[in-house]
């Protein structure tokens, strides 16, 4: 079985308890304040098991069996090879913590601030696809129009960045776009200390065939 259907797996018995009892969510919610004063770090991590309903479970789950299959596959037979599957599960959880910081970091003092779901890992997951395979096509739910991944993770970047900035609404706009740039990073670096897989040339090789340029 796969480390990414284990994912899911676990996290949809965990947001189904979560949305069924209240005890719950609020043992594994990310409390800023928690972490802060109480020193409750495992909150870094067990904020991504839960989510705030339905639909906000199914977009995360969905999104991670498209992409995390993928990344999974090329982390093992490509790029890290029999380190592959660990590398992707370090990659996801890692991603929960990085995602999460600068939240706690804006919010540590605000006890009215709360944030569930694993967006932030889901983000760092699909940015490592876009890295690895940056011309498919990627789109948006119900929509039959398919953009370059590359293209794609610009406009992500950006507008992830315009609507934190803005604030407002009940998403963590911040930790989509910091667990983007940390699944870049990963990726990145990972591969230069335990691989020899040349991610940036591959990356830059693949546009230039996009664009036909030699």
């Amino acid at each position: 079985m796969s480390i990414t259907l284990i994912i899911i797996i676990i996290t949809v018995l965990v947001s189904y308890s979560a949305l069924n009892n209240t005890k719950i969510d609020n043992d594994l919610i990310f409390y800023p304040t928690s972490i802060n004063y109480s020193r409750q770090w495992y909150r870094f991590f067990s904020h991504g098991l839960i989510h705030a309903n339905y639909l906000h479970l199914g977009l995360n789950m969905y999104a991670l069996y498209l992409f995390g299959r993928t990344v999974e596959e090329k982390f093992t037979y490509t790029v890290f090879q029999e380190k592959g599957k660990l590398m992707f599960l370090l990659l996801y959880v890692s991603a929960l913590f990085f995602a999460a910081l600068p939240l706690y970091l804006k919010h540590k003092d605000n006890s009215g601030y709360a944030a569930r779901g694993a967006s932030g890992a889901v983000a760092a997951v699909v940015f490592a696809f876009i890295l690895l395979d940056p011309v498919r096509g990627i789109g948006i739910i119900l929509i039959p129009v398919y953009i370059p991944g590359f293209i794609f993770g610009f406009l992500y970047l950006g507008l992830s960045a315009y609507m934190d900035k803005r604030g407002g609404g009940n998403i963590a706009h911040g930790a989509h776009f910091w667990g983007s740039v940390y699944g870049l990073a990963f990726v990145i670096i990972m591969a230069s200390l335990f691989s020899d897989y040349p991610v940036l040339r591959m990356f830059v090789e693949q546009i230039k065939d996009y664009f036909h340029l030699s």
